[in-house]
């Protein structure tokens, strides 16, 4: 049954967060998930105290009482005293602050006279400070979508989290090389339409995140929280989308849940509940409320200048939608494939200094090749270098290999093996004439599809393809 999302009262905001790259957002430690043995291992508890109001935040009191003991661990070259919380925090990361503005400013939105850091009270173990610290620096921006204007209602800066790596029945067991890298916190206010405009929403907030320079790329660097409700239910916060693919079956899944609820006559409460691989979603913890905020005391105000503002705003980066429709006119390329080209740097670099390709065969040897090499070869095409394609590239520039040995080539490279061009030199149209002619003398009355696989089958990645076809074509059809 397909839903009225109108009908059921649909309110639907979404959170973004995206990691920065550099230096972490309150030491100098590298941001990066280091692979290097732990040398360093503490334990410690965590207990919710009362905020400024003289309460206790519910979600922080909730996970006190599962009482269990943290074990962090790292290593020594990655991390330093800050994340162990026994040194204060430095003073904010200016770089990442900049990046953080270019995002705001893209966004739409205003920026904050006076940048206060503030402490969020989480005793979950994966602050080992028992907070993490945030910075509002934006607020009432917007963006443009076919179904309408969204609002952004706040963008914070805001440390990232330990990484969990067990959950035992009486400890959690944490890596601390995550903890401190910076990280954006984008939330939109509730003008979402239904799931596909969740989705929608979510692709372009994060196609405006990488377009500026400093943001990491890559699985894990960026999640999405999608906050919901429907008449007489319940505000609901539902964590852990990797992929976009999936907001929309997981929203459709916890409308249906609480409408089922309501209709059985259930009392729903604020909670917050963790996204399952199977698109269903399982209770976390009750929904945190204010009484878990409280200003920093180690960490000064930021001030941005407006003189500031206004070179940022003259040197913010094109979108990289506006740039795939430049690339799309400029070289002549498919959407998808001008989309994603543009995430190579290098990309133009090469068809300027390989005049005589094609753009588009530049970018499908750059795009595509590595897709087939990882789908049909099983070989992990992410270890080929901008020097592997820009060698390879010169060989097909200068004639020295046809097209068709570009694949072979480059999985020579992932594998480490020596290239001997004498086996991939090209046959000159002439000799590959001669050679077809020859053949439909000896072996007549062949269909083009025959002739066409025993002429690639000796010449393959010498000759090209559509070549052969065209000669082919000509001979039969004289």
């Amino acid at each position: 049954m397909e839903l009225n999302y109108q009908e059921i009262g649909f309110k639907c905001g979404l959170e973004i967060h995206q990691q920065l790259e550099g230096k972490k957002l309150f030491c100098n430690c590298p941001t990066l998930n280091s692979d290097k043995e732990a040398d360093i291992k503490v334990e410690r508890k965590l207990k919710a105290v009362a905020g400024e109001k003289g309460e206790i935040d519910i979600a922080a009191q909730h996970e006190m009482l599962k009482n269990k003991r943290f074990i962090y661990e790292s290593n020594s070259e990655d991390t330093c005293l800050v994340e162990y919380d026994e040194e204060p925090p430095h003073g904010l990361n200016k770089n990442s602050l900049e990046t953080a503005l270019k995002v705001a400013l893209l966004l739409n939105a205003k920026i904050i006279d006076e940048i206060q850091v503030m402490r969020k009270t989480v005793i979950d173990g994966s602050n080992v400070s028992g907070f993490q610290r945030t910075a509002l620096i934006a607020m009432d921006g917007f963006i443009e979508t076919p179904q309408g204007k969204v609002s952004i209602q706040t963008i914070c800066l805001e440390e990232e989290a330990a990484q969990k790596l067990e959950d035992g029945k009486d400890f959690v067991r944490y890596r601390l090389d995550r903890l401190g890298i910076p990280l954006i916190e984008i939330a939109t206010g509730t003008e979402i339409k239904n799931s596909e405009h969740a989705k929608e929403v979510a692709a372009y907030i994060g196609m405006v995140l990488r377009s500026v320079e400093g943001v990491k790329r890559g699985l894990g660097t960026i999640r999405q929280d999608v906050n919901i409700s429907i008449t007489d239910g319940a505000r609901t916060e539902i964590k852990g989308f990797q992929d976009l693919r999936s907001i929309p079956k997981v929203i459709e899944y916890e409308v249906k849940r609480q409408a089922d609820s309501i209709e059985q006559g259930k009392k729903l409460q604020k909670e917050v509940r963790k996204a399952e691989q199977d698109f269903t979603t399982s209770f976390l913890r009750p929904m945190p409320g204010a009484h878990r905020l409280y200003p920093e005391t180690d960490v000064l105000p930021a001030n941005v200048p407006k003189k500031h503002l206004e070179e940022l705003r003259k040197k913010l980066p094109k979108l990289l939608s506006h740039k795939t429709e430049e690339f799309e006119k400029k070289y002549s390329l498919p959407n998808q494939l001008a989309k994603e080209v543009i995430e190579y740097n290098n990309f133009e670099a090469f068809v300027k200094k390989f005049s005589k390709l094609e753009p588009l065969a530049v970018a499908n040897i750059l795009v595509n090749l590595p897709k087939e090499i990882k789908t049909r070869f099983n070989l992990d095409s992410s270890k080929l270098t901008e020097k592997d394609f820009e060698e390879v590239l010169l060989y097909l520039n200068e004639g020295k290999i046809a097209k068709e040995a570009v694949l072979e080539l480059l999985i020579k490279k992932i594998k480490n093996e020596k290239i001997d061009l004498k086996h991939f030199e090209s046959v000159s149209d002439e000799e590959l004439e001669n050679e077809i002619k020859k053949l439909i003398q000896e072996k007549p009355n062949l269909n083009i599809g025959a002739y066409m696989g025993l002429v690639m089958a000796k010449h393959r990645g010498k000759v090209e393809g559509k070549k052969v076809m065209e000669i082919i074509n000509r001979l039969i059809n004289k």
